[in-house]
């Protein structure tokens, strides 16, 4: 299926829970920077949503997947953008009991500027891995290991694998302001996030769980950014947390 959101048709796929209730939740899960909807990552999030008795729309967004849009393009705002136009646009479906968001890495930054901004639609949030630093590190020169003089944003930055982002990225970022959106989020939230990650190191979940009013953290010992190790225990803390939630 596709979403078209300000003229940018986006590939997402629906995929109901394996019970067979009338109505259930429905969790949204988003990718993160290069990312697409099949990686296994997010595949693992989805089966444990799945068992856990919530339908689930898994999105690519702006430049990514099978999605339109240019990846040098893209930014963080056209990725909240995205997200609370499909919100808006799935929470009163006849099946949807209650919204959910999880994302992973940079669409974990996406989320949750997302539920900050359609509180009153999200019951709960997911974020993996976040990459919550993005914005903070633009206003200092550095993303993604790339150093840049911030007063001076250049017009674009390779990223080496034919991959090239645009300076809009960089100063779209600057003007993010994470800890409000965190702050302003009263529902439950999981963080789960490897303690090996290299990308987003582990203490910047452990900053952002410290923010949230009703946050559980959960390590995964030794893994990395993608859960390349544990993929399965990933799956089953998101799977306990979101049945313990189902019957609460």
């Amino acid at each position: 299926m596709f979403f078209d959101v300000g003229g940018v048709r986006l590939n997402a796929k629906l995929e109901l829970p394996d019970n067979e209730a009338v109505k259930s939740p429905l969790l949204i899960i988003s990718h993160g920077f290069t990312g697409n909807m099949e990686e296994p990552h997010i595949l693992a999030a989805a089966e444990a949503a799945r068992e856990a008795g919530f339908a689930v729309l898994r999105v690519e967004l702006y430049g990514h997947g099978r999605s339109g849009g240019s990846f040098r393009d893209h930014d963080i705002r056209k990725w909240v953008d995205e997200l609370t136009a499909i919100i808006d646009r799935v929470r009163r479906l006849d099946f949807v009991s209650e919204l959910w968001l999880c994302g992973h890495s940079q669409g974990g930054l996406a989320v949750m500027l997302a539920a900050a901004e359609r509180k009153e639609a999200v019951k709960g949030l997911i974020p993996l891995s976040p990459a919550w630093m993005i914005p903070a590190g633009a206003r200092m020169g550095v993303v993604l290991g790339n150093r840049f003089d911030p007063d001076k944003i250049p017009d674009e930055i390779p990223l080496g694998d034919g991959l090239t982002l645009g300076g809009s990225y960089l100063r779209v970022a600057q003007s993010i302001e994470v800890e409000p959106a965190i702050r302003a989020f009263d529902g439950p939230v999981l963080i789960v996030h490897g303690t090996a990650d290299e990308t987003v190191p582990y203490a910047f979940a452990q900053q952002a769980a410290a923010l949230y009013k009703d946050c559980t953290l959960i390590p995964i010992e030794g893994d990395t950014h993608c859960f390349d190790l544990h993929c399965d225990r990933m799956q089953a803390a998101l799977r306990a947390w979101l049945e313990a939630r189902m019957w609460a």
